[in-house]
């Protein structure tokens, strides 16, 4: 009995001594769940909830400060849309504390270097704006904060530095003004005014050749396609103009006014900008995306014009609810839709419940006709598009804002819909003067987005598109959806889906194209040999068997050159992959399958450049009515390294693919292509990075252990030798790489030149405009191969420049280049 009560005694005693151990992990994460939550939807007011935690915390600050610190410091960080109920918090910790509240400046003005330091201007942003509101706490000295901002604008001085560089100091100081410009203006007007003017001054001799290179839209009616930094000065103007009056951020620190202004302010030490570094990797800048304004909300709430600052506050905040749940669609819709200033803009359209089945269907329409359906501008489908249109790419994956918008029109299915409905409208009237970019991402989110509501869509107001040429914007984007949309279903629906008036514009059914099937083609050279390498796949015959067989077929090529005929016979490697890839055509794993099995005999086939052109062209032969499966092979064709990157891009400049240049699936083989060479460059080097780390870190080792034995020290060496070994190849795959790396652009870029340059002497020769569909659709390609691949390119702007793009050059041509060049400048 006694043995048992000791020995409970003991487990107590541990148990206790567990409790004891894990009771701080306990309040920690506590302590950060309530930090993280307060501002949500509660029972009890926003105040009581701030003033309740505040005292936790306040309780808590002598066990758990550093805790407390790192919590706040995180939110302000990654939480920007809750940016002034931590501040209002932090004010409130202040006011008890004013140690804590130095401690915590101290901490945020670290944190602030170190993001700049790391590159991380978003956050960095962020930081800066939370120590604006906290002025509004009277946590901070309106005089210091000031200098701060003084010493932001100072960088535009600095010479030798990019303009990137400027213009993000200038940015964190205009987008931080709605938040404390009011308080600013009142303690120190004359410095402000200084301040503004210098920005003024800085704004008006800014360069801005990058703007039309970013642009969405090529036509500033009916709404301008304003540079970024232009639009918010013109939003801060106003409101000065308005005596810094806004009325939509939410200011919960009004409430404890009588608390916090009898609170000690605390001055921001001293803080100099981080000095411009070549690894410095500042934001690209941006135009700013407009669809809706207040002329398309005939009733209800307007919305604000394009130079309010409600405007910028509200779309700012949106991009912050993405940017904060984007990996989450379901609570990435549900945070929008409960996002706080919804009764005071029109954030959505107001009208009557309509199923989302409704959508995109003559009956929708009818019901507008008749005003039973009143549309009100939507802010949430101008976020959520701006973000996919941005240039020079989305800030998140393209497909993330697909399933964002059909979560949306899930969670509110008697509005959003709708507002979708018109803004496609909307797109589509516009697309002859829609970046050819956006469009390629227009049609990816309109296709799949239609896969999700049963293809229903009132295609017959899309009836213009069918008397205009069939090069033009809008022909040509039906087309590509209807194409697109095949892929996400086939072809026999397509068919149906779609009035028989569009049939021109319906994707051809994609079958097999064999030339050697038909009994009537046997007067074919190698019609013979074909029927045998058939026979011999399906026998399961080995390689060198069906190599053997194809010894039979007659070589075109070997009257003009007997050499060259040995080397490359075209008539050869259509008659074995044609007959491969039909008896493989039932799906893409029976084609992928085949092309592994016989890689042998296509690598012997395809030893010369020539060899790699014709398997491409003989690919796109017999799949030509099937573009998705011409993109699967011919990426699998790379990978498996039949052919190289090089002989893709020679390929679809070729003048064999001349029809076929502006559709969407050659941009996507050739953008893919791109991709592969640039990861495969990486991960070389990648490869090299990690053998000189284990080199460095092996000598790191042998001298601190230089006192072993012998044998221990030879196999070090040898160990030594080894890696340098490894390190000396890879040095040379890494090398290798590149230089292919750079004549894939180098080819690309010569090709674009050589067929602009050509189209322009012919409209000068011919005396007609050279500004065709084909020309926009060409000169836009050549924006996009510079947009999407900038970081890779340039690393060869010095050869780029030296090599093709010359003062010599058309300065049509040129000035896409010069528009790249100035993104970074």
């Amino acid at each position: 009995m006694s043995r048992r009560r000791h020995s409970d005694g003991d487990d107590g005693g541990q148990s206790h001594k567990r409790r004891r151990t894990s009771e701080p992990v306990e309040i920690e994460d506590r302590l950060e769940s309530l930090i993280c939550r307060v501002g949500e939807k509660s029972t009890s007011s926003l105040e009581s909830n701030l003033e309740g935690l505040a005292g936790v915390l306040e309780a808590d600050l002598p066990n758990y400060k550093n805790k407390i610190l790192r919590i706040l410091c995180a939110v302000a960080r990654l939480l920007p849309e809750k940016l002034t109920v931590y501040t209002t918090l932090v004010g409130l910790l202040n006011a008890r504390n004013y140690n804590f509240g130095g401690e915590f400046v101290e901490a945020m003005i670290r944190q602030l270097k170190e993001t700049l330091k790391a590159n991380l201007y978003t956050e960095a942003l962020y930081l800066v704006r939370f120590l604006c509101d906290l002025v509004n706490c009277h946590v901070i000295a309106a005089p210091s904060m000031v200098a701060m901002f003084e010493n932001f604008v100072s960088v535009t001085q600095e010479e030798d530095v990019p303009q990137v560089r400027s213009d993000w100091f200038v940015y964190a100081v205009l987008s931080s003004l709605p938040w404390v410009g009011k308080e600013l203006d009142e303690k120190k007007d004359v410095e402000m005014d200084r301040l503004l003017n210098q920005i003024d001054g800085y704004l008006k001799r800014r360069l801005k050749t990058h703007v039309p290179m970013l642009q969405v839209w090529t036509a500033e009616k009916p709404h301008p396609q304003e540079e970024y930094l232009d639009c918010l000065y013109a939003q801060i103007q106003k409101l000065k103009k308005d005596r810094w009056q806004e009325r939509h951020i939410l200011r919960p620190y009004i409430a404890f006014d009588s608390v916090l202004c009898e609170a000690l302010q605390h001055n921001l030490p001293p803080f100099t900008p981080p000095a411009h570094m070549p690894d410095c990797q500042y934001p690209m800048p941006r135009v700013i995306f407009r669809m809706f304004d207040y002329t398309d909300a005939p009733e209800g709430p307007v919305m604000p014009g394009s130079h309010s600052v409600e405007r910028f506050v509200i779309e700012d905040n949106l991009h912050n609810i993405i940017k904060s749940h984007w990996k989450e669609r379901k609570s990435c819709a549900a945070q929008l839709l409960s996002y706080p200033g919804k009764n005071k803009i029109p954030l959505n359209y107001h009208i009557v419940e309509v199923s989302p089945l409704l959508l995109h269907t003559k009956e929708f329409y009818q019901l507008e006709n008749r005003n039973l359906v009143h549309f009100h501008s939507s802010v949430f489908c101008q976020v959520i598009f701006g973000e996919l249109f941005q240039l020079p790419c989305p800030p998140h994956i393209d497909v993330m804002y697909t399933t964002l918008l059909i979560e949306l029109c899930k969670l509110q299915p008697g509005s959003l819909p709708q507002v979708l409905a018109q803004a496609t409208e909307m797109m589509y009237v516009r697309l002859d003067t829609m970046n050819t970019i956006c469009i390629d991402r227009l049609l990816n989110w309109f296709s799949h987005h239609l896969s999700n509501f049963q293809f229903r869509w009132s295609w017959d107001d899309w009836v213009d598109c069918l008397a205009l040429d069939a090069d033009k914007p809008k022909p040509k984007f039906v087309k590509e959806v209807l194409e697109k949309c095949m892929r996400l279903s086939y072809h026999q629906r397509i068919v149906d889906i779609v009035p028989p008036t569009f049939s021109g514009l319906i994707p051809a059914d994609p079958i097999f194209f064999y030339k050697y099937q038909d009994e009537a083609n046997s007067a074919l050279p190698g019609y013979a040999v074909a029927i045998a390498v058939g026979n011999a796949i399906k026998n399961r015959a080995s390689n060198e068997e069906i190599l053997t067989v194809l010894k039979d077929v007659p070589n075109p090529n070997q009257e003009d050159d007997d050499d060259e005929g040995e080397g490359f016979n075209p008539l050869k490697i259509e008659v074995f992959l044609q007959t491969l890839l039909h008896l493989a055509a039932k799906s893409f794993s029976h084609s992928f399958s085949a092309l592994a099995k016989f890689h042998e005999i296509l690598k012997a086939l395809t030893d010369c450049d020539e060899g790699k052109l014709h398997i491409l062209r003989v690919v796109y032969e017999v799949w030509k009515n099937h573009p998705q499966m011409v993109s699967v092979l011919v990426d699998k064709l790379i990978r498996t390294q039949i052919v190289d990157c090089a002989a893709v891009a020679n390929w679809l400049f070729s003048p064999s693919m001349a029809h076929e240049f502006t559709r969407f699936y050659v941009w996507e083989i050739l953008h893919s292509t791109i991709r592969k060479m640039n990861k495969h460059v990486q991960k070389i080097q990648k490869e090299l990075e990690e053998a000189k780390d284990k080199l460095e870190r092996q000598q790191h080792k042998k001298q601190k252990d230089s006192g072993d034995e012998e044998d221990m020290e030879k196999n070090s060496e040898d160990e030594d030798g080894q890696l340098e070994e490894q390190i000396e190849r890879l040095q040379e795959k890494v090398e290798s790489a590149q230089s292919e790396q750079k004549n894939l652009f180098l080819v690309i870029f010569q090709r674009f030149i050589m067929m602009l340059t050509e189209h322009l002497v012919r409209c000068e020769t011919g005396s007609v405009d050279f500004s065709t569909p084909w020309y926009k659709n060409c000169i836009e390609r050549l924006q996009q191969i510079f947009l999407m691949h900038h970081v890779t390119i340039q690393q060869y702007m010095g050869t780029l420049e030296n090599l093709l793009f010359t003062a010599e050059l058309d300065h049509h041509i040129l000035a896409v280049y010069q528009q790249f060049c100035a993104l970074q400048l």
